[in-house]
């Protein structure tokens, strides 16, 4: 069986060469040749799955996507076709909030505020929105939910919609899918005239996809002097992106919010386990066994910790601004893609054990950090 797979995919050998011999393909330049004799494909977003692509796919018996998105892949061919699907959705949720978390409190430090008492809303609230509200829910932070498929279907009682949303809250973040249509389209969803209504120094954080923000009808608001903090993960038209608007972000990254080491691999799992599902052996193999081990894996706490100490523990797991600086110094000798292939190791909080952690373990526990009180030693 011939496998193949993205080459930004993480340990795909490790889990399906049991299955079949595998061949890694550049994801942005995928041709209908190299699918010939092919018998699963598995990808990623920068990938349209479509009717081009599988032109000569006669194999072709799965397709996986380690993703949460799906709007890459025409899942009415693949069904009429008779070809197995799977995606992975949930797999880099805790990996985007994370991300979220770590934007916080780098903000938090650069505007010398206190996130206590400060609004945050979480516009969409799938499996990233809920994580992130979950990690935040004993933060001090209000919360403010905006999801109106959740609420139509009465799983989200606390749901606000998103003008009133945007009118409240001090801090946004986006964790919507791309729907280009529709009476739930998410294509410029905030447009050129939410844009112009927003407070100001609102801080803007998108980690979902680059379509949901005009980001030219952006970029024009910003040059005309409206204030307005940005973290910018993705992009319109990657990877050509509207580059003069990086200047006006404060935290900046290439798309990269889902990929903790955690996360990229948690997808490769799921698809393995779908595709043993679809052949009909076990899935034998475990994530566990192939991730390594950190290089800080516990610290001890003397006392109580303030927001800024928080602050201080959520970066020494993860700093944002290790990728903002990655970004400016490199994307024009780089470009936005090959940052991204070679996107440095990052973990997730649960990698880190902090001990003797009075008063607020509940707090840790909840951001995602594994807590040991002394007196359970």
């Amino acid at each position: 069986m011939k496998i193949l797979a993205d080459q930004n995919m993480p340990l795909v050998e490790e889990f399906f060469s049991d299955l079949g011999v595998v061949q890694r393909f550049d994801g942005r330049s995928l041709s209908p040749q190299q699918l010939i004799d092919a018998d699963v494909l598995l990808t990623r977003s920068v990938t349209q799955v479509d009717s081009t692509l599988l032109a000569e796919a006669s194999k072709l018996k799965f397709v996986g996507t380690a993703t949460i998105g799906v709007d890459h892949i025409d899942r009415p061919l693949l069904t009429q076709r008779g070809i197995g699907f799977a995606s992975a959705p949930g797999c880099n949720a805790v990996a985007v909030a994370e991300y979220v978390i770590s934007a916080l409190y780098a903000y938090a430090q650069h505007r010398a505020i206190n996130l206590q008492g400060k609004k945050l809303g979480i516009v969409g609230v799938g499996n990233i929105g809920q994580c992130l509200h979950d990690k935040l829910a004993a933060s001090g932070i209000e919360l403010l939910l905006c999801d109106p498929l959740r609420h139509e279907s009465g799983t989200l009682a606390q749901h606000m919609p998103l003008d009133e949303l945007l009118a409240q809250a001090d801090i946004v973040t986006f964790h919507v899918p791309l729907v280009r249509t529709g009476a739930h389209q998410t294509r410029h969803l905030l447009n050129a005239q939410r844009i112009s209504a927003l407070k100001p120094d609102m801080l803007v954080i998108n980690a979902s996809r680059g379509d949901v923000i005009d980001n030219q009808a952006l970029l024009n608001a910003l040059e005309g002097g409206q204030s307005i903090d940005l973290v910018l993960d993705v992009w319109e038209n990657e990877p050509d992106i509207l580059m003069p608007l990086l200047a006006h972000t404060l935290f900046a990254s290439v798309h990269i919010a889902g990929h903790t080491l955690e996360g990229k691999a948690r997808g490769t799992q799921m698809l393995y386990q779908a595709l043993c599902s679809q052949l009909g052996v076990e899935a034998s193999k475990s994530l566990e066994s192939f991730l390594p081990i950190p290089a800080l894996t516990s610290c001890y706490a003397e006392h109580t910790l303030s927001e800024q100490e928080l602050g201080r523990l959520v970066h020494l797991v993860y700093d944002i601004r290790r990728d903002d600086g990655l970004m400016r110094s490199n994307i024009a000798s780089q470009g936005f893609d090959m940052l991204r292939k070679n996107y440095p190791p990052r973990r997730e909080f649960n990698t880190l054990t902090v001990q003797n952690a009075p008063q607020c373990g509940q707090q840790l526990q909840q951001l995602g950090f594994k807590v040991v009180n002394s007196n359970e030693e």
